[in-house]
């Protein structure tokens, strides 16, 4: 079946994509309910190399499509910053290494930023067609990094719709990086630790690009091309798939 079939079909809930192994191993009384209903709320994984493009596209989808943007990296580093956070020199550490944080650390941040965005969604001072009645769509960016995160995710918080994966050269990506890091102020934006990132994106985050692959619910878009080139691929693919982009969710 083509992508763009398979990946509406997933999205309008017409045919379950998802492969067993997301399911636990126990009988259907005695698993976990995911947080919030997939049926209801959209997510879609924002995946590529530090430096893809992630979050400039994702700014431009929310503008266009009303998603809320969640970045894994933005909201590690402010609980890092946040005063009294018990976690805070466990994520910096992890950072400055260019490993990935603990599971539990960031799946619980991706909850309550999507818990609270879904409270504030829709009201009379902020009526945002598709985001009422439980409703939202979400953008996450950066994450998951690790089967682990993923599989958890899926099963305890929400089952993600499709992953929209930003392919590009480690060469490009490093002239990137290096550029930023000259204005950034991130302590990983230096060639060290982008080269560790690297290493770890492709033994630990790459699987799980592959893993949705096979379950037919991976977009690829190369974002080598300038960031209109790479907006304009990706409007295509996203008018093409998710055709809830062009009017507001039912219900």
């Amino acid at each position: 079946m083509p992508i763009l079939q398979t990946l509406s079909d997933t999205l309008h809930g017409h045919k379950n994509t998802t492969d067993k192994t997301l399911v636990p191993a126990s009988s259907p009384t005695e698993a976990k309910k995911p947080v919030f209903d997939h049926n209801d709320v959209t997510v879609i994984f924002v995946l590529g190399g530090p430096g893809a493009g992630k979050g400039t596209e994702s700014a431009a989808l929310v503008e266009e499509y009303d998603f809320v943007h969640l970045s894994a990296g933005d909201l590690l580093r402010a609980e890092q910053a946040r005063e009294g956070s018990q976690h805070g020199k466990l994520i910096a550490e992890y950072i400055r290494e260019g490993l990935v944080v603990p599971m539990e650390v960031t799946v619980k941040l991706l909850e309550n930023a999507m818990r609270a965005a879904l409270s504030d969604g829709h009201s009379e001072t902020n009526p945002r067609p598709g985001w009422h009645n439980g409703k939202g769509r979400f953008l996450v960016d950066g994450f998951p990094r690790k089967m682990d995160q993923a599989l958890k995710f899926d099963e305890e918080v929400c089952l993600s719709s499709f992953v929209l994966f930003f392919k590009c050269p480690e060469e490009v990506l490093l002239q990137r990086l290096l550029e930023r890091g000259k204005t950034s102020g991130r302590a990983d934006d230096n060639e060290e630790s982008i080269k560790k990132r690297f290493k770890t994106f492709v033994e630990t985050s790459m699987p799980v690009v592959d893993y949705y692959r096979t379950q037919g619910k991976v977009i690829e878009i190369d974002s080598t091309p300038p960031p209109a080139e790479v907006h304009k691929a990706v409007k295509t693919v996203m008018d093409a798939t998710f055709a809830i982009a062009k009017a507001p969710l039912q219900g």
